[in-house]
């Protein structure tokens, strides 16, 4: 999953990014609307975690502009604005939720959980496939019943691979999903993290290499 934090406190916005990070989700940071706006016209996020009181461009117009755009994204609104009026005006603008500061972040990070689980179909709550479970709240993996420990890049190449249900996943795909906007397209990371993955899955090998189109596991 990935997520766009969009907050003018840079000390705030990387803390939010980093325990997103430790979720498991890609995230990207910008720290005014105007850089909020060029990140969302190039990269697709399921989530955007969207400071109200931005500088450049205001976080109501950067709402605004996502609901324009009709996109699947959802908003996560945040400000120090505690009053019910601010509250109705921010949702009225078109964000899915709304939190004030200051928050705990096990809360922000369980509201980001519940609007990715509406930005696609509903998952099952563990995902199998070949012998393997994942269960994604819980973070672990299991194969043939045993306990497979995964590092959270390689946990979230495998979850993508078993949402695809048997389809090939692009190499583009994956790391647009398991990373962030600066990794290098051109990196051989994925090629590595996929090998590492195949390791600790064991045998029979389960992920399969299509070349020149992706990863898929049948």
């Amino acid at each position: 999953m990935r997520v766009l934090v969009c907050e003018d406190e840079k000390l705030l916005a990387d803390a939010i990014a980093e325990w997103l990070r430790r979720e498991s989700f890609a995230v990207d940071v910008a720290y005014d609307g105007d850089a909020a706006l060029e990140r969302i016209g190039v990269n697709g996020y399921d989530v955007v975690v969207l400071d109200r009181d931005l500088p450049v461009v205001h976080g109501d117009d950067v709402c605004r502009a996502l609901v324009r755009a009709e996109r699947d994204t959802r908003v996560l609104m945040l400000t120090a604005a505690a009053a019910v009026r601010e509250r109705v005006a921010g949702l009225a603008i078109g964000a899915d939720d709304y939190l004030t500061k200051p928050f705990a972040f096990v809360e922000l990070s369980a509201r980001v959980h519940a609007l990715t689980r509406r930005t696609r179909p509903a998952a099952p709550p563990k995902l199998s496939r070949a012998g393997i479970v994942l269960d994604p709240a819980r973070l672990e993996v299991t194969r043939d019943g045993h306990f497979v420990p995964l590092s959270r890049k390689e946990f979230g190449v495998l979850a993508e691979l078993l949402r695809a249900d048997g389809a090939v996943v692009s190499a583009e795909d994956l790391l647009e999903r398991a990373w962030d906007e600066h990794i290098d397209p051109m990196t051989n990371v994925l090629r590595v993290t996929v090998m590492k993955l195949r390791r600790k899955l064991g045998d029979p090998p389960v992920i399969e290499t299509v070349p020149g189109v992706g990863y898929q596991i049948r």
